[in-house]
Protein backbone atom coordinates (compact mmCIF):
# COMPACT_ATOMS: atom_id res chain seq x y z
CA UNK A 1 0.00 0.00 0.00
CA UNK A 2 1.27 3.43 -0.93
CA UNK A 3 2.59 5.26 2.14
CA UNK A 4 5.26 7.76 3.11
CA UNK A 5 8.67 6.07 3.50
CA UNK A 6 9.86 5.64 7.08
CA UNK A 7 13.03 7.59 6.33
CA UNK A 8 11.19 10.63 4.96
CA UNK A 9 11.22 13.89 6.95
CA UNK A 10 8.86 16.68 5.74
CA UNK A 11 10.33 20.17 5.51
CA UNK A 12 8.95 23.68 5.15
CA UNK A 13 12.30 25.33 4.38
CA UNK A 14 15.43 24.46 2.47
CA UNK A 15 17.88 22.79 4.89
CA UNK A 16 21.42 24.01 5.28
CA UNK A 17 23.82 22.32 2.91
CA UNK A 18 21.17 21.20 0.41
CA UNK A 19 23.42 21.46 -2.62
CA UNK A 20 22.18 18.63 -4.89
CA UNK A 21 18.40 18.41 -4.58
CA UNK A 22 16.06 15.92 -6.17
CA UNK A 23 13.57 18.00 -8.15
CA UNK A 24 10.05 16.67 -8.74
CA UNK A 25 8.99 18.86 -11.67
CA UNK A 26 5.37 18.71 -12.85
CA UNK A 27 3.40 19.86 -15.86
CA UNK A 28 -0.37 19.29 -15.73
CA UNK A 29 0.04 16.43 -13.27
CA UNK A 30 2.83 14.69 -15.20
CA UNK A 31 6.29 14.22 -13.70
CA UNK A 32 9.54 14.84 -15.55
CA UNK A 33 11.86 11.82 -15.29
CA UNK A 34 15.03 10.53 -16.86
CA UNK A 35 13.60 7.91 -19.18
CA UNK A 36 16.45 5.44 -18.83
CA UNK A 37 16.06 4.98 -15.06
CA UNK A 38 12.67 6.54 -14.26
CA UNK A 39 14.47 8.88 -11.87
CA UNK A 40 14.01 12.57 -11.14
CA UNK A 41 16.79 14.94 -12.20
CA UNK A 42 19.67 15.48 -9.77
CA UNK A 43 20.84 18.97 -8.91
CA UNK A 44 19.74 21.97 -10.95
CA UNK A 45 16.44 21.35 -12.80
CA UNK A 46 17.13 20.56 -16.47
CA UNK A 47 14.69 23.28 -17.58
CA UNK A 48 14.59 26.91 -16.37
CA UNK A 49 12.43 27.24 -13.23
CA UNK A 50 11.83 30.51 -11.39
CA UNK A 51 12.90 30.43 -7.74
CA UNK A 52 9.37 31.15 -6.52
CA UNK A 53 8.18 27.93 -8.17
CA UNK A 54 10.50 25.74 -6.09
CA UNK A 55 8.98 24.35 -2.89
CA UNK A 56 10.59 22.25 -0.14
CA UNK A 57 9.12 18.76 0.20
CA UNK A 58 11.45 16.98 2.63
CA UNK A 59 14.47 14.79 3.24
CA UNK A 60 14.28 11.29 1.81
CA UNK A 61 17.14 8.94 2.71
CA UNK A 62 19.13 12.06 3.53
CA UNK A 63 18.49 13.69 0.14
CA UNK A 64 16.70 17.01 -0.08
CA UNK A 65 13.59 16.86 -2.28
CA UNK A 66 11.81 19.84 -3.80
CA UNK A 67 8.66 20.25 -5.88
CA UNK A 68 8.25 22.58 -8.85
CA UNK A 69 5.87 23.19 -11.72
CA UNK A 70 6.15 24.55 -15.23
CA UNK A 71 3.78 25.86 -17.88
CA UNK A 72 5.93 24.49 -20.67
CA UNK A 73 6.02 20.77 -21.48
CA UNK A 74 9.06 21.07 -23.77
CA UNK A 75 11.61 18.37 -22.89
CA UNK A 76 15.19 19.36 -22.04
CA UNK A 77 16.52 16.57 -24.29
CA UNK A 78 15.71 13.09 -25.59
CA UNK A 79 16.78 11.44 -22.32
CA UNK A 80 13.77 12.86 -20.42
CA UNK A 81 10.01 12.29 -20.66
CA UNK A 82 6.80 13.27 -18.88
CA UNK A 83 5.02 10.50 -16.92
CA UNK A 84 1.56 10.44 -15.28
CA UNK A 85 1.98 9.12 -11.73
CA UNK A 86 -0.48 6.27 -12.37
CA UNK A 87 1.74 5.01 -15.19
CA UNK A 88 4.45 4.33 -12.59
CA UNK A 89 2.36 1.81 -10.62
CA UNK A 90 4.19 -1.51 -10.59
CA UNK A 91 7.10 0.02 -12.48
CA UNK A 92 8.70 2.49 -10.07
CA UNK A 93 9.38 1.82 -6.40
CA UNK A 94 6.37 2.43 -4.13
CA UNK A 95 8.42 4.71 -1.86
CA UNK A 96 9.36 6.82 -4.86
CA UNK A 97 5.71 7.09 -5.95
CA UNK A 98 4.71 8.10 -2.42
CA UNK A 99 7.23 10.95 -2.29
CA UNK A 100 6.34 11.98 -5.85
CA UNK A 101 2.68 12.00 -4.85
CA UNK A 102 3.40 14.33 -1.95
CA UNK A 103 5.42 16.60 -4.25
CA UNK A 104 2.66 16.61 -6.89
CA UNK A 105 0.11 17.90 -4.37
CA UNK A 106 2.45 20.67 -3.25
CA UNK A 107 3.19 21.67 -6.84
CA UNK A 108 -0.49 21.66 -7.83
CA UNK A 109 -1.39 23.79 -4.79
CA UNK A 110 1.39 26.28 -5.55
CA UNK A 111 0.35 26.59 -9.20
CA UNK A 112 -3.32 27.18 -8.38
CA UNK A 113 -2.78 29.70 -5.57
CA UNK A 114 -0.58 32.32 -7.15
CA UNK A 115 -3.39 34.86 -6.79
CA UNK A 116 -5.83 35.49 -3.97
CA UNK A 117 -9.23 33.92 -4.48
CA UNK A 118 -10.84 36.81 -2.58
CA UNK A 119 -9.27 39.97 -4.02
CA UNK A 120 -6.99 38.64 -6.82
CA UNK A 121 -3.82 40.15 -5.36
CA UNK A 122 -0.54 38.31 -5.81
CA UNK A 123 -0.06 35.79 -2.97
CA UNK A 124 3.14 35.44 -0.93
CA UNK A 125 4.40 32.50 1.08
CA UNK A 126 3.59 32.52 4.77
CA UNK A 127 6.40 32.14 7.29
CA UNK A 128 6.67 28.93 9.31
CA UNK A 129 3.84 27.00 7.63
CA UNK A 130 2.82 25.53 4.31
CA UNK A 131 0.54 28.35 3.22
CA UNK A 132 0.12 31.32 0.91
CA UNK A 133 -1.05 34.62 2.39
CA UNK A 134 -2.60 37.59 0.63
CA UNK A 135 -0.73 40.81 1.51
CA UNK A 136 -3.83 42.87 0.67
CA UNK A 137 -6.77 41.22 2.43
CA UNK A 138 -5.04 38.66 4.66
CA UNK A 139 -6.66 35.57 3.15
CA UNK A 140 -4.59 32.43 3.83
CA UNK A 141 -4.62 29.40 1.52
CA UNK A 142 -3.37 26.00 2.67
CA UNK A 143 -2.87 22.94 0.46
CA UNK A 144 -6.26 21.47 -0.36
CA UNK A 145 -6.94 17.97 0.95
CA UNK A 146 -10.22 16.31 -0.06
CA UNK A 147 -11.30 13.55 2.36
CA UNK A 148 -13.09 10.56 0.86
CA UNK A 149 -14.56 7.54 2.54
CA UNK A 150 -14.19 3.92 1.37
CA UNK A 151 -16.21 1.03 2.73
CA UNK A 152 -16.27 -2.72 2.16
CA UNK A 153 -19.71 -4.08 3.05
CA UNK A 154 -19.90 -7.61 4.49
CA UNK A 155 -22.98 -9.83 4.44
CA UNK A 156 -22.27 -13.15 6.11
CA UNK A 157 -19.37 -14.64 4.15
CA UNK A 158 -19.93 -12.30 1.17
CA UNK A 159 -18.58 -8.84 0.38
CA UNK A 160 -20.00 -6.19 -1.93
CA UNK A 161 -17.76 -5.04 -4.79
CA UNK A 162 -18.64 -2.46 -7.41
CA UNK A 163 -17.35 -1.17 -10.71
CA UNK A 164 -17.51 2.62 -10.64
CA UNK A 165 -18.99 4.31 -13.71
CA UNK A 166 -16.51 7.20 -13.60
CA UNK A 167 -13.48 5.33 -12.28
CA UNK A 168 -10.04 5.36 -13.82
CA UNK A 169 -10.46 1.63 -14.56
CA UNK A 170 -13.30 -0.91 -14.81
CA UNK A 171 -11.92 -2.98 -11.94
CA UNK A 172 -14.18 -3.97 -9.05
CA UNK A 173 -13.51 -2.38 -5.68
CA UNK A 174 -15.11 -1.15 -2.48
CA UNK A 175 -17.59 1.71 -2.52
CA UNK A 176 -16.08 5.18 -2.18
CA UNK A 177 -17.11 8.80 -2.24
CA UNK A 178 -16.15 12.30 -1.15
CA UNK A 179 -17.35 13.90 2.04
CA UNK A 180 -19.79 16.80 1.79
CA UNK A 181 -19.61 19.99 3.83
CA UNK A 182 -20.68 19.41 7.42
CA UNK A 183 -20.44 15.60 7.31
CA UNK A 184 -18.50 13.26 9.52
CA UNK A 185 -16.76 10.38 7.75
CA UNK A 186 -19.27 7.94 9.24
CA UNK A 187 -22.20 10.01 7.97
CA UNK A 188 -20.65 10.03 4.52
CA UNK A 189 -20.37 6.23 4.58
CA UNK A 190 -24.08 5.82 5.29
CA UNK A 191 -25.09 8.42 2.71
CA UNK A 192 -22.84 7.15 -0.07
CA UNK A 193 -23.81 3.51 0.44
CA UNK A 194 -27.50 4.32 0.21
CA UNK A 195 -27.08 6.69 -2.75
CA UNK A 196 -24.87 4.33 -4.75
CA UNK A 197 -26.37 0.90 -4.07
CA UNK A 198 -29.55 1.45 -2.01
CA UNK A 199 -28.37 -0.46 1.07
CA UNK A 200 -28.29 0.32 4.79
CA UNK A 201 -25.26 -0.69 6.85
CA UNK A 202 -24.15 -0.72 10.50
CA UNK A 203 -21.19 -1.77 12.67
CA UNK A 204 -18.69 0.50 10.95
CA UNK A 205 -15.08 -0.39 11.75
CA UNK A 206 -12.11 1.80 10.82
CA UNK A 207 -9.51 0.00 8.64
CA UNK A 208 -6.80 2.49 7.60
CA UNK A 209 -6.16 5.70 5.67
CA UNK A 210 -4.00 6.70 2.73
CA UNK A 211 -3.00 9.85 0.93
CA UNK A 212 -4.09 9.49 -2.70
CA UNK A 213 -2.58 12.19 -4.94
CA UNK A 214 -5.12 12.03 -7.79
CA UNK A 215 -5.15 14.88 -7.35
CA UNK A 216 -5.37 15.55 -3.58
CA UNK A 217 -7.51 12.99 -1.75
CA UNK A 218 -7.25 11.42 1.68
CA UNK A 219 -8.86 7.97 1.56
CA UNK A 220 -10.35 6.79 4.87
CA UNK A 221 -11.33 3.12 4.72
CA UNK A 222 -13.88 1.17 6.76
CA UNK A 223 -15.67 -2.14 6.84
CA UNK A 224 -19.40 -2.26 7.57
CA UNK A 225 -22.01 -4.98 7.99
CA UNK A 226 -25.09 -5.22 5.78
CA UNK A 227 -28.29 -4.18 7.57
CA UNK A 228 -31.10 -4.01 5.01
CA UNK A 229 -32.11 -3.36 1.41
CA UNK A 230 -31.61 -4.78 -2.06
CA UNK A 231 -28.89 -3.65 -4.46
CA UNK A 232 -30.16 -0.71 -6.51
CA UNK A 233 -27.33 1.00 -8.32
CA UNK A 234 -27.11 4.65 -9.29
CA UNK A 235 -26.04 4.44 -12.96
CA UNK A 236 -24.37 7.82 -12.76
CA UNK A 237 -21.99 6.43 -10.13
CA UNK A 238 -21.98 2.63 -10.33
CA UNK A 239 -21.69 0.50 -13.48
CA UNK A 240 -22.24 -2.77 -11.58
CA UNK A 241 -22.37 -3.99 -7.98
CA UNK A 242 -22.71 -7.52 -6.67
CA UNK A 243 -21.97 -9.84 -3.76
CA UNK A 244 -18.89 -12.06 -3.93
CA UNK A 245 -18.61 -15.13 -1.71
CA UNK A 246 -16.03 -17.87 -1.09
CA UNK A 247 -17.00 -19.86 -4.20
CA UNK A 248 -17.17 -16.96 -6.62
CA UNK A 249 -14.38 -16.05 -9.03
CA UNK A 250 -12.58 -12.98 -7.70
CA UNK A 251 -12.74 -10.06 -10.16
CA UNK A 252 -9.85 -7.86 -11.21
CA UNK A 253 -9.25 -5.49 -8.30
CA UNK A 254 -7.27 -2.22 -7.85
CA UNK A 255 -3.48 -2.14 -8.00
CA UNK A 256 -1.57 -3.15 -4.89
CA UNK A 257 -0.42 0.42 -4.21
CA UNK A 258 -3.98 1.44 -3.32
CA UNK A 259 -5.68 1.17 0.06
CA UNK A 260 -8.57 -0.53 -1.76
CA UNK A 261 -6.32 -3.47 -2.59
CA UNK A 262 -5.24 -3.81 1.05
CA UNK A 263 -8.84 -3.56 2.26
CA UNK A 264 -10.04 -6.25 -0.12
CA UNK A 265 -7.09 -8.54 0.59
CA UNK A 266 -7.71 -8.35 4.33
CA UNK A 267 -11.37 -9.32 3.98
CA UNK A 268 -11.49 -11.56 0.91
CA UNK A 269 -14.00 -14.42 1.44
CA UNK A 270 -12.24 -17.76 1.98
Amino acid sequence: MLKTPDDFIPLLAVPAGAEIPLTFLFHNGRLLLRADALAVPDGTPPVPIAADRLHPVGLWSGRYCQAAWTDNDALPDATHAWYPLRSLFGVADDAFIAVAGRASQIAAWARSHRYCGVCAARMVRAEGERAYKCPECGFTAYPQICPAMMVLIRKGDQVLLASHANGATTRYTALAGFLEAGESVEEAVHREVYEEVGLRVHNLQYFSSQSWPFPNSLMIAFTADYLSGEIRTDPAEIADARWFGPGDPWPEIPHAVSIASALLAAHRPR
